[in-house]
């Protein structure tokens, strides 16, 4: 739906919304900590039914996406839902030339025929790696340790000695809905790749810090606790602004409109997968007794290991998509063999421009490419020529006057 100019900060917004969720939930555990009786849980419980019916609500004024409704034939709707998302009248010339942009790319995709998951794996350009491109990042953004501080941060601080754990909680959700801010406002002008590569290495720091302290100073000292709270907390600084939204920016952005839905059910797949083996895990990990490893502090020198790793799996396998088109990406992945060179990439052609010139997705230069995008951005009929009817033109004779207030 979004532009590609403030396509990563509209998705980061979608990460904030999850932050401040967090936060509530913490208020609200913080009000209800006291209560003895069954209201200590039912009270939680029956809060997430409001935010539900909150959810519905606007799930019913969202508009389908442009792509989507181009991949169901209905052209007039899409230009519709197109011109109220841009925010642009039905005949601007760049409004209609991004809806040309997408019907060739879809007729494209249907020139190599329907798709199955088998396709999400083995699938050209590149399917497979961008792929595992999606998976790898959900599941290093779970193996980063966030959920640890999210899930068990009041047991952790309980069992290290802090007096009001629940404080802390809610301290530390603060700063993760603070943060995830400088994140919306960077994944534009720093991309992709140096946010996830500088917040995994400052991940790393502080969960080696904090294993450190908690490992030589076992006891619960007050200075001591204060390093491991003021580190966890730059942790969430870390995380919140840059593996908090960002894998969901690439995830949401790698995949062609052909394998879209498939691709992207098996990345969130793997995302709560380890989300439920770490929730479920971490106890085992954390805690004395048989069959646990009694890791304590030390559980973080993993998560920290985890980090270094994303830091390296960036590097060599992201690819850079700030500030170019969903289609265009297909592009990149086929022009550009290592994700550290995906930086400079410079898109040669277009699939409308392969459409109406018969063309191969061969990243050839296309001849005529400005003599193509003005007869698609501005009207068919000309004076003294003979007028030309494109599909554009179709769709606005088809649309008359639209009407695009809320």
């Amino acid at each position: 739906m979004a532009p590609k100019w403030i396509r990563g900060t509209l998705v980061c917004a979608y990460q904030l919304a999850i932050t401040a969720g967090i936060l509530l939930a913490s208020v609200v555990n913080l009000c209800t900590q006291h209560l003895d009786s069954a209201n200590a849980f039912r009270i939680p419980f029956a809060l997430q039914f409001v935010w539900a019916g909150v959810l519905l609500l606007g799930l019913i004024l969202l508009p389908e996406t442009p792509r989507y409704l181009i991949k169901r034939g209905l052209h007039t709707a899409a230009a519709s839902s197109l011109s109220r998302l841009r925010r642009l009248d039905i005949t601007h010339p760049a409004l209609i030339e991004e809806l040309a942009e997408i019907e060739a790319n879809h007729e494209y995709e249907l020139s190599l025929g329907p798709s199955t998951y088998r396709d999400a794996f083995f699938g050209s350009p590149h399917l497979g790696r961008r792929l595992f491109t999606g998976c790898g990042l959900q599941m290093l953004q779970q193996l980063s340790g966030c959920n640890f501080l999210f899930y068990y941060g009041t047991t952790f601080f309980s069992n290290i000695g802090i007096s009001s754990p629940f404080i802390i909680q809610l301290v530390m959700n603060i700063v993760n809905v603070v943060s995830t801010i400088p994140g919306m406002m960077l994944v534009e002008s720093l991309g992709r790749r140096r946010l996830l590569m500088g917040g995994a290495i400052g991940m790393a720091v502080c969960q080696m810090t904090i294993a450190a302290v908690g490992t030589v100073i076992p006891e619960a000292k007050r200075t001591a606790n204060m390093v491991l709270i003021v580190f966890a907390c730059f942790y969430i600084f870390f995380f919140a602004s840059s593996w908090g939204p960002v894998p969901w920016v690439v995830t949401s952005e790698i995949y062609p409109l052909k394998v879209r839905a498939k691709s992207m059910s098996i990345s969130i797949a793997s995302n709560w997968i380890l989300n439920f083996a770490i929730a479920y895990g971490t106890p085992y990990l954390v805690t004395p007794g048989k069959g646990s490893a009694d890791l304590a502090s030390k559980v973080f020198f993993v998560w920290g290991g985890f980090c270094v790793m994303a830091f390296f799996f960036v590097w060599f396998i992201v690819y850079e998509t700030s500030k170019i088109s969903l289609e265009q990406i297909d592009e990149m992945y086929e022009r550009v063999d290592h994700a550290w060179n995906s930086k400079s990439f410079q898109p040669s052609w277009s699939f409308q421009e392969m459409r109406d010139e018969g063309s191969s997705a061969s990243g050839i230069q296309l001849e005529n490419v400005d003599t193509l995008r003005q007869r698609t951005a501005t009207s068919s009929s000309t004076t003294g020529s003979e007028a030309t009817v494109t599909e554009e033109d179709k769709i606005i004779a088809q649309l008359g006057n639209v009407d695009l207030s809320y």
